[in-house]
């Protein structure tokens, strides 16, 4: 046990580096990976895409599930939970996700500014609900474009 026990490698801190036991994760670790690595840079696209579309007041809740295979650059499913607080359908707001936000490995990384030296800062303390400007999944810079598509 204590610090020699749980020394920060990669896969060692997964859920306390994101929501505790309060979502729902696909077991990739982000420590020690670049922003191709989708368990990363993914994650964080959801975390980005989620928040917008709650600051959007489509939903009081939103869980993305983004899924992918190797060597494939689109995700082979976008899944769109809120829980029921939904003003519009999941399924509109699947099909909103798909066309305001890119989320292929290489439009993550662009989208979110990935490629600068922001890592260290997430080395403690969690990489979500932080807020730091350099941390761009933070944002919620889409949601009036969403609120406007969504036409409410």
């Amino acid at each position: 046990g204590g610090p020699v026990g749980d020394c920060g490698l990669t896969g060692r801190k997964i859920i306390v580096d994101t929501y505790g036991g309060m979502a729902r994760h696909g077991g990739g670790a982000f420590s020690g990976k670049d922003p191709s690595k989708v368990d990363r840079s993914a994650a964080y696209a959801g975390r980005y895409v989620a928040k917008n579309v709650v600051a959007a007041g489509l939903a009081e809740r939103c869980e993305i599930q983004i899924s992918y295979a190797i060597g494939v650059a689109e995700p082979t499913s976008i899944a769109i939970d809120t829980f029921g607080t939904g003003v519009i359908d999941d399924g509109k707001i699947e099909a909103l996700v798909r066309e305001h936000f890119n989320l292929r490995p290489r439009g993550i990384v662009e989208m979110l500014d990935l490629l600068r030296p922001i890592y260290q800062q997430t080395a403690a303390y969690g990489h979500f609900g932080r807020t730091e400007e350099a941390l761009t999944w933070e944002r919620t810079d889409k949601a009036n474009e969403l609120r406007d598509a969504a036409g409410i």
